[in-house]
């Protein structure tokens, strides 16, 4: 039983999956069903790295697939930072530019911290730090749909420009890193925002060791 005399750090959580899965839609779900102020949401899609130093041209031709087009030891870093209590400045990224943006976004410590990425699971690291692991286990043709409409909608790509990237390093790269990373997750959620029974055992579950961090503060 938690006393006043013991302290419980943050649960962190890390939700994988492959781009268009409904990792996002896990992290909203969960972040909508606690207080404001009780979650901290970090994007790996963020921690890329600068590409000020390239031509434009050059940096549509950069793997935004592979992990060393990240810089996953900044984000392990301001885990770290977060589960001791300590505010941080996390990168924006400019997906239009492909570079990052000169401004940071204040994040505050919580809770519960959420790590949300296609490759937050294949890093050992990061996957370190996690207490609860979930990958997000979509279909690949809806991930493809899905990644289309954001990338047209969202992000001003030409649907050339999505379908050359999809199969020039998107389709390998998961291949390659994402869906073997499945094997360390603690649970796999089929369909993502759409599975309505995972998310409310994955809420609880986020749920109660909230409370238990507040009765132990």
């Amino acid at each position: 039983m938690t006393t006043t005399s013991e302290v419980v750090t943050p649960l962190v959580v890390g939700i994988a999956g492959g781009s268009g899965s409904g990792k996002s839609s896990v992290a909203r779900t969960i972040l909508a069903a606690l207080p404001v102020g009780k979650v901290a949401l970090l994007e790996q899609d963020h921690y890329y790295r600068k590409q000020s130093h390239l031509p434009f041209e050059e940096r549509e031709l950069v793997n935004y697939d592979h992990p060393d087009a990240l810089e996953l030891d900044l984000l392990a870093r301001h885990v770290d930072s977060l589960v001791r209590g300590e505010p941080i400045l996390r990168p924006t990224y400019d997906f239009q530019h492909h570079d990052r943006a000169p401004e940071g976004t204040p994040v505050a410590p919580a809770p519960v911290i959420l790590v949300e990425g296609i490759l937050v699971l294949a890093d050992e690291a990061l996957r370190q730090r996690f207490e609860v692991k979930i990958f997000v286990d979509t279909d690949a043709d809806i991930r493809l749909m899905r990644r289309i409409r954001r990338d047209l909608e969202h992000r001003g790509r030409t649907f050339l420009q999505v379908r050359k990237q999809y199969y020039e390093t998107v389709r390998p790269m998961h291949i390659a890193f994402v869906e073997p990373s499945k094997r360390y997750a603690d649970v796999i959620i089929p369909e993502g925002g759409q599975n309505k029974v995972a998310l409310d055992l994955l809420t609880s579950h986020v749920r109660a060791r909230m409370d238990a961090h507040a009765r132990g503060a």
